[in-house]
């Protein structure tokens, strides 16, 4: 594919109710006109963000990985967004993409935050993921991720990066120049899905999601109220910017 329609869905999310969540994207995929490829929820979209505790465990079998399937099918798309899964007696936060045969791909935070206590509940992941769909690879990122260069580096491994977040108001100046910097850096086309209203934990998120073109460019931003977009990504211009700018021959070689 050429071109890859995206669905950006910048959702208000109620604190620690996974089944009104799950309703409520149900609901707003459904008012979404024209087909796309793939739909975008924020970071652990089912609770908010640490939003987990004294709620039953979910695993890779439970409600929410069956829901994105169902989405995934009825669609006819990817469904991606991360949740708080449960395996062998830990937790994580993970980045979940479903394809619309219901097949599984999935990415743990690498960098949880540990400056709000997340690396007290959850469980880092060790491995960079890369997905390929429709003919396009595309790198998955979570929220906290973004602030790591290295490990969000281009190795000539993907042509999209996604990242999900529950990203606050007060470092939204932060979320805007990194990820632009990420496109840049990167010469890759970023996603960035982010949550709006107020989380149980008295956090603001203030939305700002956004698309980055391989030059860095921002060619769409979706505000600060809940809401959706279907942005279109060109992947001659992608090959048109590393044609004319081949700057990652010449990037160095992290190993983590």
């Amino acid at each position: 594919m050429t071109e890859m329609n995206v669905l950006l869905v910048q959702a208000q999310l109620g604190w620690k109710n996974p089944s009104r969540n799950r309703e409520h994207l149900q609901t707003l995929l459904a008012g979404v006109e024209g087909p796309f490829d793939i739909a975008v929820f924020p970071e652990t979209f089912t609770t908010g963000f640490l939003g987990d505790s004294n709620l039953p465990d979910e695993d890779m079998n439970g409600a929410t990985v069956k829901w994105m399937q169902e989405m995934a099918r009825l669609h006819d798309c990817a469904v991606t967004g991360s949740a708080v899964i449960v395996e062998h007696g830990e937790r994580f936060n993970r980045m979940i993409f479903v394809t619309p045969d219901g097949a599984l791909n999935w990415y743990d935070k690498r960098h949880l935050f540990a400056f709000g206590g997340e690396n007290r509940r959850y469980t880092a992941g060790s491995d960079r993921v890369i997905v390929e769909y429709r003919g396009w690879r595309i790198n998955l990122q979570v929220c906290y991720d973004l602030r790591f260069p290295a490990w969000c580096r281009n190795r000539d491994d993907y042509d999209l990066m996604i990242l999900v977040a529950n990203w606050p108001a007060k470092r939204v100046h932060h979320w805007s120049v990194l990820l632009e910097a990420r496109a840049i850096e990167n010469q890759s086309w970023v996603v960035a899905v982010n949550r709006v209203g107020d989380d149980g934990n008295g956090l603001h998120y203030p939305g700002s999601s956004v698309v980055h073109d391989p030059m860095g460019a921002r060619v769409a931003e979706l505000g600060s109220e809940e809401s959706c977009r279907i942005v279109k990504l060109d992947r001659l211009h992608l090959e048109e910017v590393r044609k004319q700018f081949p700057f990652q021959q010449d990037a160095d070689q992290f190993i983590i």
